[in-house]
């Protein structure tokens, strides 16, 4: 049987703002809306960020608990998972949300260049964030800007740092980063399938118009597939995407190309080892 696609919708980000693309939703009310309809177009998990009323970013977990509960409340079953990328604050205000008790929580295991500035995440850091993700038994998902990120995650899986089976995202296209090189992406499967079995979850994300290529080379290897105006808000370099419903939509229609079902939020749930709900 194939294993379903699971689809992750990148709502809003950091670095996006309504002057890039009008669809943008930077409130908590309008990142509701916005999820709603990519839920009921086929994604399963939203991965969030907050923003302050002028669209920069926060990390307020008053804002972070709004819209959680928002989404329990519109998407039902949706998996939630909050970032605690470092844009949006410094030190331990980055794991602030973390009390809220999503589903599953983005995790950087390690530094790397973004384009103007260094993505600091120092080992001391990472260890406190997984510390606490593994107190309120949120699921981390790793977000992979290098090689020697993953072989990080499974030396803090055998230490117990981590406490299930690492869902590793390889994230290509970050300017200064991780070009998006084919012959990496496929070893960057390898690895996994490595270090932690043939039947591991991974998910892959493409920055900018990079996100079609990683969405297509993801689903057709056996992998999921993270979209979202996070990463890019065009469909082409001419059109601004409408919404964040329009990118999982297509999305989808590549999970239809490579016959792969889309993943329910049940299936979703039971493939990444997520507490089911009612």
């Amino acid at each position: 049987m194939t294993t379903p696609c699971i689809i992750c919708v990148a709502i809003t980000g950091s670095v996006p703002t309504k002057a890039d693309n009008p669809a943008v939703p930077t409130s908590v009310s309008e990142q509701i809306e916005s999820t709603h309809e990519a839920f009921e177009a086929g994604a399963a998990i939203m991965h969030a960020h907050v923003r302050n009323d002028d669209e920069t970013p926060s990390s307020d977990p008053e804002k972070f608990a709004l819209l959680k509960e928002g989404i329990e409340k519109h998407c039902p079953g949706m998996i939630v998972q909050l970032s605690t990328g470092g844009r949006s604050g410094a030190g331990q205000t980055r794991g602030g949300m973390l009390p809220l008790k999503p589903d599953m929580a983005s995790l950087s295991v390690g530094s790397n260049n973004f384009p103007t500035r260094v993505y600091e995440n120092p080992p001391d850091l990472v260890a406190w964030l997984a510390s606490e993700m593994k107190t309120y038994d949120i699921k981390p998902e790793i977000e992979a800007f290098d090689l020697s990120h993953i072989f990080r995650a499974a030396a803090m899986y055998d230490a117990g740092e981590i406490a299930q089976t690492p869902y590793v995202q390889f994230v290509m296209g970050v300017k200064n980063a991780m070009p998006v090189d084919r012959d990496v992406f496929d070893y960057y499967i390898h690895t996994v399938k490595r270090l932690f079995g043939d039947d591991a979850p991974w998910c892959a994300a493409g920055i900018g118009p990079n996100q079609i290529v990683l969405n297509e080379w993801a689903i057709s290897s056996g992998g999921h597939a993270r979209t979202g105006l996070e990463d890019n808000v065009r469909l082409d370099r001419n059109t601004l995407a409408p919404s964040n419903a329009a990118l999982v939509k297509r999305t989808v229609a590549l999970c239809e190309q490579y016959e792969r079902p889309v993943a329910t939020w049940q299936q979703a749930r039971e493939l990444l080892g997520l507490r089911q709900v009612a």
